[in-house]
């Protein structure tokens, strides 16, 4: 029976608002002010638990220091989120034109690091495909349990 309230309430929010039931918005409800969120099905940006500008900011932080150290231990979510990023700048190394070049110091903090990435990354990688990066289980950590990984280059 709650779940039917709930339901109603959704579609008659969505149709008193004028907003679609399937943007992923939160509608508030008119009677009693609460807010019923939407479930985030299908959507495959990892959120972090941070704004976009944080996470952003934290992405590249963790983009520049995988490419600086070769390995960094950090929890499983964000090791699996910054692949992505190691993996495209590595892909940028490769390729080496102007253009890549500063699309990669538009990503890492480090200008010095970009040049010696465009440096190696042909002669470490050039037989590679794609997957320069492995993310390894590691021992949850102590205080929180949290899940941790070590992300290095391959």
């Amino acid at each position: 029976m709650r779940v039917f309230a709930l339901l109603s309430l959704l579609i008659a929010g969505a149709a008193a608002f004028g907003t679609s039931a399937f943007t992923g918005s939160s509608i508030t409800a008119a009677s009693n002010g609460s807010t019923v969120c939407m479930m985030r099905h299908r959507k495959k940006v990892a959120k972090l638990g941070k704004p976009a500008d944080q996470r952003k900011a934290l992405l590249r932080a963790l983009t520049t220091e995988v490419i600086r150290h070769g390995r960094i231990k950090t929890t499983l979510t964000r090791a699996k989120a910054v692949r992505k990023h190691v993996d495209h700048m590595i892909t940028l190394g490769k390729r080496g034109d102007l253009h890549a070049r500063r699309q990669a110091m538009g990503w890492v903090y480090d200008k010095d690091l970009v040049h010696s990435l465009f440096e190696a990354a042909p002669e470490r990688y050039g037989d590679r495909e794609g997957g320069y990066t492995r993310v390894l289980r590691t021992m949850p950590r102590q205080g929180d349990n949290a899940k941790m990984a070590v992300i290095e280059l391959v």
